[in-house]
């Protein structure tokens, strides 16, 4: 399927309207012949030949052809807005939708001022192409082939003399497509350039004084704005060499009308009222020439907005749902990875990782900055898939699985914490919209939020900025944990979720989930050991592979990366096996650092309170 023909495919649901509405175009320019006709009839026939009877029935079909188009057009005026409004409420429908099922990898590789741009600009110029430029190319062409059939009526001498402009008309025109295209694709990817800009620097503007740099921001911006004024311009340039070209020839018509015309009738071989005629169908020719290089303008940004679109949705997720998928309403929880390894971009990111999880465990996962710990959520959420090996959920290959049963099924407090701008409740209640307001705050209380929400001025109709302005990191983390749990699911992924909150908190937050863990396989994703130390099964993580296996005692004993780093978060190991120690209370214990701490092969011990 070609653009075009993609495009079309939305405007059938109102070909029947459009065709109406083509017709009704057609009568009002049959009607456009009415008055020149009666202005010949008036001069020829009333004024030199003296018939003035004529006279009030000429001016009753004159008032009458006058309301009647004016009506007409009024009327196809509507459908076509109509329709063009219909139109633009399907495709934009249809491309948001397919913009949300797109996967990960889509929106590496996109920009979100691009694509926001698809969704407004490029979808402005669909709908004035539809509303506007169809029906002005159909009724400037057929305004011109009228006026010439009726000059040929009148004298064909005359007509053929205005014929001779138009093979430099339709050479102009052609031109001038062929010119403009190239720089309207720039327009469009300037932008869509200068909106991914904008969007960026508004959205991080928090970022942009914390450093003072809004002088170096406006020069980037200011530089972005001066390319796409220089496309704009190149446009221009290219739209005002044809322009005046179509608005010479529409003044060459007017003087070989007057010219020619005027020496026939000086000669006897046209009557005045004739002369007069062909003058009232003289801007039937001139404004079709005179909207040519404007039709052109709007008629190519049309197509150049339609391949954009077409581009971004043609595009096909590589995460798509199984033919015969397999639909689960609640997964049990056993997990299992055998020999999965993930590539990106020819990169390694995880290598021959194999575990097995059974239902109702918690597991931490740890490892250094980069290691492929959240990668491992992300392909058992099947955000990516796998590059060699398998993942299953009780027994059955994620690939077979129903994609929302998957996902349905996992609550996810992510990394990166995203809040809509809405309330609270709002937040914490999106995957379940219709939820009571007990369910809200028993999920907040679980996750430590409850207090601080109460404390604010509105509760829990707080208002939260976008992506959470306003709230501090462990705020935005406790309030995405209630929200992952709100949804009750039977596999629960907590990516570094207690990061920014205090040591005290994060003990009350784990003591609560602990007590949930019966209903829920946990995966805790932490750079603190403390977050993860009363794990079922802790795995440790360097370089895409599981590098340590086992609960907190076992790692210990084992001496290796997982010792190291414990000892680098917390000191003694004696006072930290005991089983009244700080840390199992929940408080910090001393970091003071020893010089006998043992390293890994082949790499540096990390530093204090790290992970690398």
């Amino acid at each position: 399927m070609t653009a075009m023909q993609w495009f079309f495919s939305f405007l059938k649901k109102y070909r029947l309207k459009m065709t109406f509405a083509m017709i009704l175009v057609t009568v009002t320019c049959a009607i456009a012949i009415v008055s020149p006709q009666i202005s010949g009839i008036i001069v020829d026939d009333i004024i030199k030949g003296g018939n003035r009877d004529l006279l009030p029935k000429m001016m009753v079909i004159l008032i009458v052809t006058t309301i009647l188009r004016a009506g007409l057009k009024y009327w196809f005026l509507i459908i076509f807005e109509k329709a063009s409004q219909g139109m633009l409420y399907t495709m934009r429908d249809y491309v948001y939708r397919r913009l949300l099922a797109q996967d990960f990898s889509f929106y590496n590789k996109n920009r979100t001022g691009d694509l926001m741009s698809r969704q407004t600009g490029d979808m402005d110029a669909i709908r004035h192409f539809v509303a506007y430029v169809i029906y002005n190319i159909y009724e400037n062409g057929l305004l011109f082939i009228i006026a010439l059939v009726m000059i040929f009526v009148v004298d064909w001498r005359l007509a053929l003399c205005m014929i001779a402009v138009l093979p430099f008309t339709f050479w102009a025109a052609s031109k001038q497509l062929t010119a403009v295209k190239p720089a309207f694709h720039n327009i469009r990817q300037q932008f869509s350039s200068l909106n991914t800009f904008v969007q960026e620097n508004v959205s991080g503007n928090r970022v942009v004084k914390a450093f003072a740099k809004e002088d170096y921001e406006i020069q980037k911006f200011n530089k972005e704005n001066d390319a796409y004024r220089a496309a704009e311009l190149n446009a221009a340039d290219i739209w005002k060499k044809y322009v005046p070209l179509f608005e010479f020839m529409a003044n060459v018509l007017t003087v070989i009308l007057y010219v020619v015309g005027g020496i026939m009738v000086v000669k006897g071989s046209m009557t005045m009222g004739s002369l007069v005629a062909v003058s009232g169908y003289l801007w039937m020719l001139n404004q079709p020439l005179r909207m040519a290089g404007f039709l052109a303008n709007d008629y190519q940004r049309f197509v150049t907005s339609v391949e954009k679109i077409y581009s971004t949705v043609i595009v096909e997720p590589s995460i798509k749902k199984p033919v015969n998928a397999v639909e689960k309403k609640r997964f049990h929880g056993d997990i299992e990875f055998n020999n999965v390894s993930y590539n990106m971009d020819d990169e390694v990111i995880l290598k021959d990782v194999s575990f097995h999880i059974k239902p109702g465990q918690t597991v931490g996962i740890i490892g250094a900055t980069g290691s492929g710990k959240s990668t491992l959520m992300n392909l058992l959420c099947r955000f990516y898939d796998v590059t060699d090996g398998e993942i299953k959920i009780d027994g059955i290959n994620i690939k077979d699985l129903d994609l929302f049963s998957i996902r349905d099924n996992i609550g996810m407090a992510m990394q990166d914490v995203f809040l809509f701008s809405d309330t609270i409740e709002g937040n914490i209640a999106y995957a379940r919209p219709n939820c009571s307001f007990e369910e809200v705050q028993e999920v907040a209380k679980i996750a430590n939020a409850h207090d601080f929400i109460m404390q604010m001025s509105e509760g829990y109709d707080t208002i939260v900025g976008e992506r959470g302005v306003g709230l501090s990191g462990g705020q935005k983390q406790r309030i995405s944990l209630a929200r992952a749990l709100l949804k009750d699911p039977s596999i629960v992924i907590l990516d570094d979720t207690t990061s920014a909150v205090d040591m005290e908190t994060e003990t009350q937050i784990q003591n609560e989930l602990t007590s949930l863990s019966n209903r829920h396989t946990v995966f805790i994703i932490a750079h603190r050991i403390s977050s993860i130390k009363d794990a079922d099964q802790i795995l440790v993580v360097d370089d895409g592979k599981i590098l340590e296996a086992g609960n907190h005692e076992e790692l210990l004993e084992k001496k290796g990366y997982y010792y190291t780093v414990f000892h680098h978060q917390y000191g003694d190991f004696d006072q930290m096996k005991t089983g009244n120690s700080a840390l199992y209370n929940g408080t910090l214990p001393s970091t003071k650092k020893h010089d006998n701490i043992p390293k890994v092969e082949g790499r540096e011990t990390p530093a204090l309170g790290s992970v690398k």
